[in-house]
This record gives C-alpha cells, structure tokens and sequence, in this order.
C-alpha cells in the first residue's frame, strides 16, 4: 500500500466532509438554525468532552455503550466524548441556567462521535442539530417541538416528509396494571420488539390479548387513533392515548402538510423517554432524519422536557446537489475596492497569485468567470 493512500485511510465510521459538500453542509446548519432561533431558541454550545458521571447521568445513560471514554490526564478522572447533545442540553439548563425563566428554550448544533454506527447509517461521526423545550408539561410543548422540527426540515428543502410517533411508556403501563412482572414485563418488550405477536402470545399472559391488539394498530395516525380507541386500556394508558390524539389533531392543524404514522409499541431508541416520542423519516433517505420526544432531565427525577435532534448528515445526502457558486477570477493587479464590493454582492473570489494566463488560470481552479479591468465575463 503506497504512503498516498495510506495516510488517506481513516477510521470505519469516519469520512474527510469535502468542497462543495463542506460548505453545504455549514450552509444547512446556519440555516436549520435560523428556523429555531426565529422560535425562540436560544444556542448554547456545549464541550465536546465531559466528565463520564455528568455525561452518563440521567438521560446520558442510553448512551452509555456508545461513548467513546478515556482518562483525562489533567484531573486523573474518566471524561467521555459526547455521543448525543440532548443530555448536555439538559445538564446546562439544571446548573447554569436553573434560574433562567421556564419554560427554557435552548438549540444546539455539534457533531457527536459513537461506539458503532447503525445498520441503516454506518457513520460514527453525526452532525446534530436541535432544540430542546424545558420545564414545562403541557401538551403545547408537545405540539411545539414537532411543529418546529418539521419547520426546520421544511426550510432546507426537505421533501416527502413524515413523521412517527410513539407512547414508550404505554407497554410498561399496560403490564403494570395487568400484574406482570419485572421478568415476563422484559419478555414481552424483546417480543414486541421483534414485532413478534406470535411470542408476545405465548409470554404475554393475562395482557397477551391486549397487547396483540397494540401491537396490529401501527398505521396512519388516523386509523391507528380509532383502533385505539376501541381498546380498554388501564387508566394511566388510557390517559397516554388521549394525549397523544390531542397531539396529532393539534400538529395537524398547524402542519397540514406533515404525513403522520403511530407505532404505539415501538421502544428501541426511546428507553430513557417518559412521553411522546417520534422519529421524522423521508422517502429518499435510509434511514431517520432525526428524533425526539419527551424526558425528564437530571437522573431522571428532574425537570419535564421534549425536544429534537435533526442529524444533518442524512438530511444533505437526501437533498439535491448545491447550486453551483459564483467563483470569480481576479486577476493580479485588479482594483481592491471593486472585488471588495463584488465580495459584498454574493460573488467568491478567487485572486491570482502570479500575473498572466488569466482565462486558462481561471478554468483551471474552477472559476465560472472572470474580471477583466472593471467588467465580469462568463467562462465556457
């Protein structure tokens, strides 16, 4: 293996983001976080490492498999790198802005490095973006995060795209009412997780009907709601539920446009949320664009909180390819102030080192035009 190729390896998962896409990628970011900023959310910026009891405390503990950790030698105590911001988000808005009014609302945008990347997304190394609604339990916090997080995809281009939800406290109430147990509980959730209902028969028990019925409902959101509301759910499920229609009819008015499924079983990904979650999916792209859903902050017994993460990776792949820049040749000697202002007018400029050959010059770093004394004029 030559020395060129070589030093060009990287790490499994890894990859050097190269021009035109580089500047794509930073463009979608700037403008994913206009959407929320004109929401009201506000940007923090987190550190890439923290002290591994912070990091995996509360709803970090999800990801615990996934990070990265090592011995920091300054204070001879394990850190590891950030393998998701929501959990940082969190921490940031317990300590240094526990005093801040609520409900708070914080964004985010950073990359996150993991263990392993996923069947669908191989990468290790993410780009996320996201918002995070603090300190409040209302429905409309609900509705909100959804709302904007289709805004947001909405404003970079994204096409065809849906949305779905789920109740990742509904299986554990239904078995808790029921009289199931830790172990028989822990069954049933690997067979539904299979979407096996021949398994979820066998070791659901006294729920195994119930829960079958949970498991055939996954659809549309509209007639995955009046399925379920032919069921006779426990109390506090039946309270889930209700939410959860609520949420649907009120997301619907405010994005019409937005295609909306309900699995009302599915966990994988969601263990450490107390509410409604969802996953934003598109028809051009394997994988999820993003996720989210609601969680208490802390270990746990903090604050209420739903937000979003948007990973901008998948989402630039799925768009179409970026417009083509205006790259304008100046040759050696032009006039400062005229470039400077054609800067000002949109225009990249790419200066001469060297006087001569300017067209040639030009094509060569891939210039659409070239100044000529005080004109702009378009390259074959």
């Amino acid at each position: 293996m030559s020395d060129t190729v070589y030093k060009g390896l990287l790490p499994q998962g890894l990859r050097d983001l190269l021009p035109p896409m580089a500047e794509a990628e930073a463009a979608l970011v700037e403008r994913l976080m206009a959407v929320l900023a004109g929401n009201g959310y506000e940007r923090v910026e987190p550190p890439l490492l923290e002290f591994e009891d912070n990091l995996l405390s509360g709803a970090g503990a999800a990801m615990a498999k996934e990070t990265f950790r090592l011995m920091d030698p300054v204070s001879q105590r394990m850190i590891g790198v950030r393998a998701d911001m929501t959990p940082q988000v969190a921490r940031i808005a317990a300590t240094r802005l526990a005093k801040a009014p609520r409900p708070l609302r914080l964004s985010y945008a950073g990359q996150v490095l993991r263990v392993k990347g996923g069947q669908l997304n191989p990468e290790r190394q993410l780009g996320e973006v996201g918002a995070e609604l603090i300190g409040s339990d209302d429905i409309a916090a609900d509705v909100e995060v959804l709302t904007v997080a289709a805004e947001a995809l909405d404003a970079v281009g994204m096409k065809n795209v849906s949305v779905d939800l789920t109740l990742p406290r509904l299986v554990p109430l239904v078995c808790s009412a029921l009289g199931l147990d830790g172990e028989r509980t822990e069954r049933v959730r690997a067979a539904l997780d299979h979407k096996d209902a021949a398994a979820v028969a066998a070791v659901g028990g006294e729920a195994a009907t119930l829960l079958g019925k949970l498991l055939a409902a996954a659809g549309t959101a509209e007639k995955t709601l009046k399925r379920l509301a032919g069921l006779r759910l426990p109390k506090e499920a039946a309270a889930e539920l209700a939410r959860l229609a609520t949420v649907c009819q009120e997301v619907k008015v405010r994005s019409p446009a937005l295609a909306m499924t309900i699995d009302p079983i599915e966990n994988r990904g969601f263990e450490y949320h107390t509410g409604i979650s969802f996953t934003f999916f598109a028809r051009s792209v394997r994988g999820e664009l993003g996720r989210g859903g609601r969680y208490l902050t802390g270990n746990g017994a903090g604050e209420p909180a739903t937000g979003f993460t948007i990973y901008t990776d998948l989402v630039i792949e799925a768009l179409p390819n970026p417009t083509p820049v205006r790259r304008l040749f100046v040759p050696a000697g032009s006039d400062t102030a005229l470039v400077r202002r054609l800067r000002g007018e949109g225009w990249i400029t790419v200066a001469a080192l060297r006087p001569g050959g300017d067209e040639a010059e030009a094509k060569r770093l891939r210039c659409s035009h070239v100044l000529a004394g005080d004109k702009i004029a378009a390259l074959d």
